[in-house]
C-alpha cells in the first residue's frame, strides 16, 4: 500500500514510522521549509507512551525528556500558593518533553523507506476508483492508496476534502502562544519545577530549558572590520575573558551568559565606531577626500587628536576594568 501524509507533525512521522514498520511505502510532505523550532512543553503520558514503546522509541524519548518535581501556582512576587506533585497528572509514567524535541525523535528514527518532503505544499485532492491523486504546488502528481491529513487545527486537507475549516472548528474563548527567552533568576526559580500564574483572565506558564552549550568568539561572534582595526585584538581579550569566566562560574550556561553580558558593550562601541568611520575611510566625493584632508592635518593640535582618537578607536576600554566588573559580579552573586 502507498501512503501519502500530509503533515511532518507528530502524528503524521509516528503513522509514517509504523506503516513503514509495516512494510508500506510511504510519502510525506509538509509545507514547511524544515523541522518547526518552535513549540509547548507537552505532558506526555497514556496511550501515546505506551505506543512509543511499542515502536522502540521510548529511549528516544527518555533521552530528551526534562524532569520536573512539582508543579507550582504563583503569585505576581514568584511566592508559591499550591503545589501539584508532577506524577499526580497521570496515572503511570509521564516524560515532559517540548513539541520540536519529540517530532525531531521521531523523524531522527523514520526507517529510511520513508520518503520525506519538506517545503512541499499540496493543493489539489481527487478521489478515484482505485486510490487517489495529490498534486502539489509544483505541479507533482502523486498517486496513493490512501491519502492522510496529518496537517494541525487548519489543515489543508480537511478543507480540499470536506469543505471550509469554519465547519470544523470551535472557539473556546481564549488564545494561547510560546515563546523562548533568556532569564537567568526566572530559569533558576524554574529548574525543578514547572509554574504558572494563579491569575484571573490571564495566565503565563514558565518552563526551564536547557542551554545550547554554543558559544561565538572573535570575529565569528563581532567581526568589528578593518576600518575598526581591533579584531585581533578583540578577539585575544575575548578569548581571555571567556577562559577566566569559564574557570570560576560555578555553571557553563551562566559563564557564557555572563561573558556575553560583560563583553557585548564592549564590541558593540567597537562596531558603532565602524559604521561611523566608513565613509570616511574611503570618501566617495571629492569634497569628502578634501574634508578628510583638512581633518588629519589638525591632528597636529594636542586636543583634536585626542578627539579623532576617540572617534577611530572608541572608548578607552581595558581588559583589566571588564575583569574587575567580572570579578564584582562574581562576588555579589556568592553573596546573595
Amino acid at each position: 500500500m502507498r501512503t501519502v501524509i500530509c503533515g511532518a507533525g507528530i502524528s503524521g512521522l509516528a503513522l509514517a514510522h509504523r506503516l513503514a514498520a509495516l512494510g508500506g511505502e510511504v510519502v510525506v510532505v509538509e509545507r514547511a521549509a524544515g523541522p518547526r523550532p518552535q513549540g509547548y512543553m507537552i505532558d506526555f503520558f497514556g496511550p501515546g507512551l505506551e505506543a512509543v514503546e511499542a515502536m522502540g522509541l521510548l529511549p528516544a524519548f527518555e533521552r530528551t525528556a526534562y524532569h520536573y518535581d512539582e508543579g507550582r501556582l504563583v503569585d505576581q512576587k514568584g511566592l508559591r500558593r499550591a503545589t501539584i506533585r508532577t506524577k499526580g497528572f497521570s496515572r503511570g509514567r509521564l516524560l515532559n518533553l517540548l513539541r520540536p524535541d519529540i517530532e525531531a525523535a521521531l523523524a531522527e528514527n523514520l526507517p529510511p523507506e520513508v520518503e520525506l518532503r519538506y517545503g512541499t505544499a499540496l493543493t489539489e485532492v481527487a478521489d478515484r476508483p482505485d486510490g487517489v491523486a495529490v498534486t502539489l504546488e509544483d505541479g507533482t502528481v502523486l498517486d496513493a492508496d490512501l491519502l492522510v491529513g496529518a496537517d494541525g487545527i487548519h489543515s489543508t486537507v480537511r478543507r480540499l476534502a470536506f469543505g471550509p475549516e469554519h465547519h470544523y472548528l470551535r472557539y473556546l474563548g481564549l488564545h494561547t502562544t510560546a515563546f523562548t527567552f533568556d532569564a537567568p533568576d526566572v530559569h533558576n526559580a524554574t529548574r525543578q519545577a514547572f509554574c504558572l500564574t494563579d491569575s484571573v483572565d490571564r495566565q503565563m506558564g514558565f518552563y526551564a530549558l536547557r542551554d545550547g552549550r554554543v558559544v561565538l568568539l572573535g570575529d565569528a561572534a563581532h567581526a568589528v572590520s578593518l576600518i575598526a582595526g581591533q579584531g585581533a585584538s578583540l578577539g585575544i581579550a575575548g578569548a581571555y575573558l571567556l577562559a577566566d569566566r569559564l574557570a570560576h562560574t560555578p555553571t557553563i550556561e551562566r559563564a557564557t551568559a555572563e561573558f556575553e553580558r560583560l563583553w557585548r558593550p564592549v564590541v558593540e562601541d567597537k562596531q558603532r565606531n565602524a559604521r561611523s568611520m566608513a565613509r570616511w575611510f574611503l570618501p566617495s566625493s571629492p569634497a569628502g577626500l578634501r574634508i578628510r584632508r583638512v581633518m588629519l592635518g589638525l591632528t597636529r593640535v594636542p586636543f583634536v587628536i585626542g578627539y579623532l582618537s576617540s572617534i577611530l578607536a572608541g572608548k578607552d576600554t581595558k581588559l583589566a576594568d571588564v575583569m574587575r566588573q567580572a570579578s564584582g559580579t562574581a562576588t555579589k552573586a556568592a553573596a546573595v
